[in-house]
């Protein structure tokens, strides 16, 4: 019987995917790597614990909602575990948005609080942050925080002792927007118990992940895909997963990949084609490491299927 079969009632996710590695002796070993930093499990438990303290010592309470409005960063990992442990609903944006569409989702999830790193963004969403009557505190990361709340500050201040609210399996535990190409976007609610049938039935049975992979996404984090790929699927199988806040060029994906030696690669459709278009890219850089690569986001045509096996002799399911 499969894990999340027998899941109790009360269930908080965050504690299958973070506390769970450290219980079970992966503290030491590496879960992300960002830039020149490697964050182990119990790291990452240290920033959920440590940004879940802070959102509670704001006022934050279990089901408000906390706009994320990150770039692959750790930062992303604190606000959106963090907000999971002490029960309240992390919401993952687009960084690359409107102003106007920031005050939407605003306003549409009611959010009480918003975690931001990167000065673009905070361009395109600071200047409608007062027009958001519900929202009462914004933590913004890597820089001066202007009249907001500096999260290094408060983060680096809270403890990192956390217990995880008493929530139910059955609890919303964060939402992703769709896209709005058929009117506004809506809030799609994903629930505690969702997170694990996800990572059992498709990373464990479909992309066989085990604890020795390393794993890199070209989409990003608040993409349904990208959290999943390189989010919670490789914190599900105690695996690795290399964050990057930039933007996939071809090269700089092929550089990526021949830098950190991924064993499972996630791209989409038009991505491998602008790789393939690149001169003798085989010759250029060594992705030996690759066991397998995944597509998704649109069809992905036959011929570019089996043009990239044959150049490269790994397969893209």
């Amino acid at each position: 019987m499969s894990t999340w079969e027998t899941l109790p009632a009360q269930f908080n996710v965050a504690t299958w995917f973070v506390d769970r590695n450290v219980a079970q002796g992966r503290g030491a070993s590496p879960a992300f790597h960002y830039e020149d930093r490697t964050l182990t499990y119990a790291d990452v438990q240290d920033l959920a614990n440590r940004t879940g303290n802070a959102l509670l010592e704001l006022g934050v309470q279990m089901e408000d909602r906390v706009l994320v409005l990150c770039l692959d960063t750790p930062e992303f990992l604190g606000g959106f575990w963090g907000a999971i442990k002490i029960g309240a609903i992390p919401i993952p944006v687009n960084t690359l948005m409107r102003s106007e569409d920031y005050l939407y989702f605003l306003q549409d999830s009611r959010a009480k609080a918003a975690v931001i790193t990167s000065p673009k963004e905070r361009v395109a969403i600071f200047g409608v942050l007062a027009r958001a009557p519900r929202l009462r505190h914004v933590l913004v990361a890597g820089g001066t925080p202007g009249p907001h709340v500096s999260y290094e500050s408060v983060v680096g201040k809270a403890s990192s002792r956390l217990e995880a609210a008493d929530t139910s399996k059955d609890d919303a535990a964060f939402w992703l927007y769709s896209s709005g190409s058929t009117g506004r976007p809506k809030g799609a609610v994903h629930l505690h118990h969702d997170m694990v049938v996800c990572y059992e039935t498709y990373a464990a049975q479909v992309l066989r992940m085990r604890a020795d992979d390393k794993v890199f996404s070209a989409a990003k984090l608040f993409f349904a895909y990208g959290l999943g790929n390189a989010g919670y699927f490789p914190m599900g199988a105690g695996a690795q997963s290399v964050l990057s806040p930039h933007r996939p060029t071809p090269d700089g994906v092929f550089e990526m990949i021949a830098r950190h030696r991924p064993t499972i690669f996630f791209g989409v459709p038009t991505l491998y084609a602008a790789m393939l278009a690149l001169k003798e890219p085989e010759k250029r850089w060594d992705v030996s490491s690759l066991r397998l690569c995944v597509s998704a986001g649109e069809a992905l045509p036959e011929e570019l299927y089996n043009r990239w096996r044959e150049r490269f002799g790994i397969e893209i399911i």
